[in-house]
């Protein structure tokens, strides 16, 4: 069988972790994809994947050959649109990861915005809220929020957000706003987790005089929760005050749902990046949905 396409065949079982997986994604039949890992194991005289009936994952070999092949398959994309010109429409398969509430707010119009423009392409989307490793998980471009780390990415800021404490009005008038982060003891506390799995809330006083005043609220939340969904839902109905992202309730702040209380104590906002890979990698279909996504946040009034 030709090389590269035991490679692609690889690649793609390996970021599916499933024969059946890889199959439906390459429209080849199952025992097509079986019958091409196989050659490529006795090509190569070593094992790539450790297969169970339960699972398949990469061997360390399997990982290793798995960067490499990503690189010469993607060297060969970018090949492929130098021969046809720069105006050559985009096609292939893209993976995007992005925080799940702002990867369905914002990531999730770009990515069908790109895809009517472009039939020939597909994408592959990974909304979660943890740090995905862009290699290991085969990310072509991504959304972090925060300060970044070095790394061989290119980052482009696209906004800033902060972290606010909010509240609906029917709670408020019941139970009062809090004027200091000390009163949030006396307020019912929802927390989420996907944002800080903390028991202190920090704060920030710009308007003392002097200077920044640095204070920590111990929390005692009457109600913990995994996602930011929750928490914005616990919050709607009326039972307690909560922290989030500022783009997370940024619809519920407009039709005035939630109002945001503490705002003189707010730490400093923090970025939005759109990260993706530079270089000779970042080719035309990486480049021209970059471009589609930045243009996109830039322009929204959430992230400012």
């Amino acid at each position: 069988m030709d090389r590269f396409h035991l490679m692609s065949v690889f690649v793609a079982v390996a970021e599916e972790q499933s024969f059946a997986a890889a199959a439906r994604r390459l429209q080849m039949s199952p025992p097509a994809v079986t019958r091409a890992i196989l050659a490529l194991e006795n090509r190569l005289g070593v094992k790539l994947l450790n297969r169970t009936t339960r699972y398949v994952r990469a061997t360390d070999a399997g990982l290793r050959y798995l960067e490499d092949a990503r690189r010469i398959m993607a060297e060969a994309d970018e090949a492929d649109e130098a021969a046809a010109g720069v105006n050559a429409e985009p096609r292939g398969q893209l993976t995007v990861t992005a925080p799940v509430l702002f990867g369905r707010m914002f990531v999730m119009p770009s990515m069908v915005d790109y895809l009517q423009r472009f039939p020939a392409m597909a994408i592959s989307a990974l909304f979660a809220d943890r740090v995905v490793n862009f290699l290991e998980e085969g990310i072509d471009v991504g959304i972090r929020i925060g300060e970044l780390a070095d790394s061989s990415m290119k980052a482009i800021q696209v906004g800033q957000v902060s972290r606010v404490v909010c509240a609906a009005p029917a709670y408020l008038a019941t139970h009062g706003a809090p004027a200091t982060p000390e009163q949030l003891a006396g307020h019912t506390v929802i927390a989420s987790t996907a944002v800080a799995a903390d028991s202190e809330w920090r704060f920030i006083n710009s308007s003392k005089p002097g200077g920044k005043q640095i204070s920590n609220a111990k929390i005692r939340p009457r109600i913990t929760v995994s996602s930011n969904d929750a928490a914005i839902e616990a919050a709607l109905h009326g039972f307690g005050v909560t922290r989030l992202l500022s783009y997370q309730i940024a619809p519920y702040l407009d039709s005035g749902q939630l109002q945001i209380v503490l705002a003189d104590y707010q730490p400093a906002s923090v970025p939005v990046h759109v990260l993706h890979r530079e270089g000779r990698l970042a080719s035309a279909k990486v480049r021209s949905f970059v471009d589609l996504l930045v243009d996109s946040l830039r322009g929204n009034q959430a992230l400012r």
